[in-house]
């Protein structure tokens, strides 16, 4: 695999020479400061290749070109939004990119209740807790008809939790979950987020769906022709949340979706996290059946506190948690071996160490959150290594 690191640009703590000394090979990264919906300029384009070629690495992969709330809606001006996605991608293509993230969850990116909570030997993790997301939601957010979501035992938690709750906790809940993308200055107030969320009023799954395949089936050609893999990230966490259907969840998910629009460049960027944060995900599994489609891959673990559907989870060590790192290793490199054999151009899958718990000199960076440097050169080593044993000449596959 290619070992890419996510960089969020000149405000990100950690430099692209960090991410070189760490091992990285190359750099996943995105202008965030383009508001969404518009086409990214080429001079904004070549300036960010210019500073991630100044650190030592080149710009890999773009993580992400967000989806507008009105495509996802097919509302407004998703027209147009459309129209300038498939230009982004021809002026990223003729700047070099051949890969390009996305995600199509509703409102809400990646949802966490709490950004730095403390594990058991001292470091600081991501962290979503059902029973408070709860409580935001009926006693924070108040949505309109949030009570028929829960069963009552959970509303009671949550209410339990909101009773004893400082208003700096309820102040932080509310900047946690009402964040936006990794990166950007979007972000919801109480009352914006609220608004969004009648916004989606008669779309339910089955809509949103539709209008996901209706998108794809827009830009997919565009990317085949410029000659770019476009890569859909999963839900995170992979259930509903705040009444607004998800519909990148499981593996029967993305089968749908890549069935529907039947394209290589139409392709999937398999997280183990967000969909290991559900125990009926078998992630080496669907990291075999999609193998061909992987066309970019987040590497890291989480913890459940239960089974159930939805659950309570933290962002464990990346060997740690529910997923068989090794197994899923093992089916990417397959994959590679197979492409290579293929005469594939984009046999080599990029893969990044996706978040990473805050340790040692991290506690004190103040980091983007999840995107520590020294937790994620933990990870990134251990992922290497594994890879460097399952492509060892004499014990596994031979080594690209």
């Amino acid at each position: 695999m290619r070992h890419t690191w996510r960089w969020f640009g000149p405000i990100d703590k950690v430099s692209v020479r960090d991410a070189a000394q760490a091992g990285a090979e190359g750099i996943v990264s995105a202008l965030h400061h383009i508001p969404t919906g518009e086409v990214w300029p080429e001079d904004e384009i070549g300036k960010r290749h210019e500073a991630i070629r100044a650190g030592g690495l080149v710009w890999d992969v773009v993580e992400s070109v967000p989806v507008s709330e009105d495509i996802k809606t097919q509302s407004g001006d998703w027209k147009v939004h459309v129209a300038n996605w498939q230009e982004t991608l021809r002026r990223l293509s003729r700047s070099g990119i051949r890969t390009v993230c996305y995600n199509f969850m509703p409102v809400l990116d990646w949802t966490r209740t709490d950004l730095r909570w403390e594990t058991r030997h001292g470091a600081k993790a991501m962290r979503f807790d059902l029973a408070e997301f709860v409580a935001f939601d009926l006693h924070i957010l108040k949505r309109p008809g949030a009570a028929q979501d829960y069963p009552e035992a959970l509303r009671d938690e949550a209410a339990r939790r909101f009773s004893t709750m400082s208003d700096e906790k309820i102040s932080a809940l509310g900047r946690n979950i009402g964040a936006g993308l990794p990166g950007s200055a979007d972000g919801y107030t109480l009352d914006q987020l609220l608004d969004k969320l009648r916004s989606y009023q008669g779309v339910d799954r089955a809509r949103l769906q539709q209008n996901l395949i209706d998108f794809l089936t827009e830009v997919t050609p565009v990317a085949e022709d410029v000659g770019i893999n476009i890569c859909a990230h999963g839900d995170d966490p992979p259930w509903p949340l705040l009444g607004l259907p998800r519909i990148l969840s499981t593996e029967e998910d993305y089968a749908h979706m890549l069935k529907a629009v039947d394209a290589r460049a139409n392709g999937v960027t398999l997280c183990t996290g967000s969909l290991g944060a559900r125990a009926d995900n078998d992630l080496p599994f669907i990291a075999s059946r999609f193998a061909d489609r992987i066309h970019f891959v987040h590497l890291r673990n989480v913890t459940r506190d239960t089974d159930t559907v939805p659950c309570s989870f933290f962002e464990d060590e990346h060997l740690e948690g529910g997923t068989d790192m090794v197994a899923v290793i093992a089916a990417l490199v397959s994959e590679e071996a197979k492409r290579r054999a293929e005469g594939r151009s984009d046999h080599q899958i990029p893969m990044r160490p996706d978040h990473g718990q805050e340790i040692l000199d991290d506690l004190s960076r103040g980091a983007q959150p999840g995107y520590p440097a020294i937790g994620r050169l933990k990870g990134l080593a251990e992922l290497r290594g594994i890879e460097r044993a399952l492509t060892h000449k004499r014990y596994g596959l031979e080594p690209a």
